[in-house]
């Protein structure tokens, strides 16, 4: 978009609150924000005043805006972080990771509750956890069995009563469901339980080691073992208590450190006055400002993960806007706390030494990282002279072994990095026999027919598309893309004997030194595409019977058949066995027995 047109697009931004999108001139998003007021937060990009580089550098990249107005501020924070998971914008902090933690729960709304793990929290329930740094919740669950005789499975209970199952003869479980207690004794168990869970360790540790010493006395030797286990992993967990917090806090401890390039997060979570855990996030500093970067960043995190009743942090940020945020989550007030002395505030020194502790030590990795992630991508733009940033790059590759279960795979890369959640596999439909160019047509035509309609927010358009193959592979694959009508997608192909690169605009390969990361990155894709259609195979062909396998060998008949399967009985025998084996079966001569290996080395 043109400087004149810019400035007047600029001139029409209103006064509300809302979300704004920064585009590159291939039109990818570059940047996502909030702001208060829209007009008086995107003009300042764009005002000739100092800016820290990396906002500089984001403002110089910008082709064009677009915005979206928000009833209030808090919608526009939920706005931005929608939109930054959906566009992985390039200037913006991101969590890349957002794996979540483990809880137990006891489902109280049953008539008898029982107890189970999950990851997601809901209002039907309590719970406890999170559970992370090497805590078992199936060896927590495994104490309250045997402790409190609390039911772990879903079976119903009502109506006409079960039979005991193993676990009410192995002492695990009052067996409700078989009429063996009444709903008050279990209660009670179920309120022990609750207690247990809640950081009360002594009455099981009690329990445990009375049964540790019946089982030693009883030379029962392994079940003594297993009890003195679980009371060391209780002692574990009772070392984790912060005797000067109150058994009420439940808080995370949140700390920043950067060096203007980089930065690091880390939290400690605290449960119930327990520290349960810490993580370190290190992450690429963002274009907007520190406390907007820090906002932005619990946000995400918050996303995926419970919110506490308290967050401890030291950085500045609009503890209005996130505790509306919290409030709107949960149901209840979130307190934010900035401690300047107590125990609070050993934790947070704890937090601040270990983010600066983890951005000393990752700065190399981090570097190196991104050498071989945007890097790459950058470096694969200007070699190969490509008409955009390769921020989504795709590669497909079949698999099967003489027409049989023919497979496709999609694999996914974002900014260099495997994208596991976009991967497809394809059941090949519609070709007969051994043909791979005539699979990967159909693969490829189904891909493309998801461009322009409804699932194309699904399957976002490629940026570079990467054949497996040389000259005469890319020449096809560029007439499939041109039937279809499709335009704007890169493609290359990767010959694997000299690893030379083919593009639409020279008829010259491109050879890369073999340390290369934009090479490399290459390399990466192929692979992981030849991976998992190699797995998917794998899935499909080990379901077919013994028989159908062999059958798939020629010279393999009946008799011959039941010669193998009488020699080795199952087929991980046949397969693991050598080719002087396999030709000790009756019938089966050196010849066959080295088709038979060659053939099963292949799946």
């Amino acid at each position: 978009m043109a400087e004149s047109v810019l400035r007047e697009k600029l001139k029409l931004l209103p006064d509300s609150s809302g979300v704004y999108i920064m585009f590159d001139r291939d039109g990818t998003v570059i940047y996502v924000g909030k702001a208060r007021n829209l007009k008086n937060r995107v003009r300042q990009y764009f005002r000739n005043s100092p800016k820290p580089a990396k906002v500089q550098a984001m403002v110089e990249c910008v082709r064009d805006f677009a915005y979206v107005v928000t009833p209030t501020e808090v919608d526009a924070l939920a706005l931005e972080n929608t939109y930054i998971k959906k566009y992985k914008p390039k200037y913006n902090i991101l969590l890349k990771d957002d794996k979540t933690y483990p809880y137990i729960k006891v489902h109280t709304k049953e008539a008898f509750p029982r107890l189970s793990v999950t990851r997601r929290l809901r209002k039907d329930g309590k719970y406890f956890g999170p559970f992370m740094g090497g805590v078992s919740c199936k060896e927590i669950l495994d104490v309250a069995a045997k402790v409190y005789r609390v039911r772990l499975c879903g079976v119903s209970v009502g109506g006409k009563p079960k039979k005991p199952c193993l676990n009410y003869h192995l002492g695990r479980c009052l067996a409700p469901c078989a009429g063996e207690c009444s709903k008050e004794e279990y209660a009670a168990q179920v309120e022990k339980a609750i207690a247990f869970l809640s950081g009360d360790y002594e009455e099981a540790e009690r329990i445990l080691k009375e049964k540790m010493a019946q089982f030693a006395e009883e030379e029962q030797f392994e079940l003594a073992l297993d009890y003195r286990n679980k009371i060391e992993m209780l002692s574990r967990l009772g070392q984790r208590r912060i005797t000067a917090m109150p058994k009420n806090v439940d808080a995370d401890i949140w700390a920043l450190s950067s060096n203007g390039l980089y930065a690091v997060v880390s939290v400690l979570v605290t449960r119930g006055g327990t520290m349960r855990g810490s993580r370190n996030f290190a992450l690429e500093e963002g274009a907007g400002e520190r406390e907007e970067a820090m906002l932005s960043f619990l946000t995400q995190y918050y996303a995926a993960h419970e919110i506490p009743h308290e967050l401890v942090l030291d950085e500045a940020i609009d503890d209005e806007l996130l505790r509306v945020y919290a409030f709107r989550k949960t149901g209840r007030a979130l307190a934010i706390t900035r401690p300047k002395t107590g125990v609070k505030r050993e934790l947070l020194n704890m937090a601040i030494g270990n983010a600066e502790e983890y951005l000393d030590k990752s700065v190399s990795a981090i570097e190196h990282k991104n050498d071989m992630t945007t890097g790459a991508c950058a470096r694969l733009q200007a070699l190969l002279g490509l008409s955009k940033y390769p921020k989504r790059m795709e590669c497909y590759d079949i698999s099967n072994i003489s027409g049989v279960d023919k497979v496709g795979s999609m694999v996914v890369f974002t900014d260099g990095e495997a994208d596991k959640t976009q991967y497809r596999r394809f059941r090949i439909k519609t070709v007969e026999g051994a043909d791979d160019f005539a699979s990967l047509k159909e693969v490829l035509g189904r891909r493309l027919a998801k461009l322009g309609g409804e699932e194309e927010e699904r399957f976002p358009k490629p940026d570079l598309v990467v054949i497996d193959g040389g000259k005469g592979q890319l020449s096809a694959v560029r007439e499939i893309f041109e039937a279809s009508g499709v335009t704007g997608i890169d493609l290359i192909s990767l010959a694997k004997r000299e690893e030379e690169i083919f593009t639409l605009s020279s008829s010259e390969s491109v050879k890369l030194d073999r340390r290369d990361y934009a090479l490399k990155v290459l390399q990466r894709i192929r692979d992981e595409a030849h991976r998992f259609a190699i797995t998917y195979f794998r899935n499909l062909h080990s379901k077919r019977n013994l028989s159908s396998l062999l059958e798939e060998i020629g010279g393999i008949g009946g008799k011959k058949r039941a010669a193998l399967l009488e020699k080795f009985g199952t087929i991980d025998r046949i397969m693991r066995a050598g080719e002087e084996e396999l030709a000790q079966a009756e019938g089966v001569g050196k010849e066959l027995a080295a088709r038979i290996k060659r053939y099963f080395e292949e799946l």
